[in-house]
This record gives C-alpha cells, sequence and structure tokens, in this order.
C-alpha cells in the first residue's frame, strides 16, 4: 500500500478539481481527501494499491477540463488506516 500527499498548483480551485478528483479515486479504488488551500492550490492525501495511487496522481498532471496544472508537489506520506472513503474537506 502506498500513501502519498499532493499538492497541486496553477488554476485548479472553482474547476471543480476537488469533485472530480474524488471521483478518480472511488474509481480506482484510492482513499483519501482533498481539500482547496488559501494559497490557491489544492492539496489531497491519496492512499491505496500502487498502481491505483500512480494513476491517480497522473490524472492530477491535468485534472478535469477547465484546469490548468502547472505543477504537481508530491511528497510521500504515511498510511492512515482510518481513512476508508475519499472525502472533501473544506
Amino acid at each position: 500500500m502506498k500513501a502519498a500527499l499532493l499538492t497541486i498548483h496553477g488554476r485548479v480551485q472553482g474547476v471543480w478539481f476537488r469533485a472530480s478528483t474524488q471521483e478518480k479515486a472511488i474509481e480506482h479504488g484510492v482513499t483519501g481527501w482533498v481539500r482547496n488551500t488559501s494559497d490557491g492550490s489544492v492539496e489531497a492525501h491519496v492512499q491505496g494499491e500502487d498502481a491505483a495511487v500512480e494513476k491517480l496522481i497522473l490524472w492530477c498532471h491535468t485534472g478535469p477540463s477547465g484546469a490548468r496544472v502547472e505543477q504537481v508537489e508530491i511528497r510521500p506520506s504515511l498510511v492512515e488506516p482510518d481513512l476508508t472513503t475519499f472525502t472533501i474537506r473544506g
């Protein structure tokens, strides 16, 4: 199992990025959360099977139509066993 903390920069707020990320995460069986940040980026904690997490990370490099992703920061994270779904926070 793999976990990562992502920070996605660019035009990623106001373009359904969080809802689309949740949809893709559920589609790939990934758990975690996604939220907007005050600096205009989107942050996500993603965890699951290695291949599924990698697919979601790859999708985050483009995001939904209307988004313009400039950079995705990827940091290793600890698996949080209590996360059993993928939620949108704040």
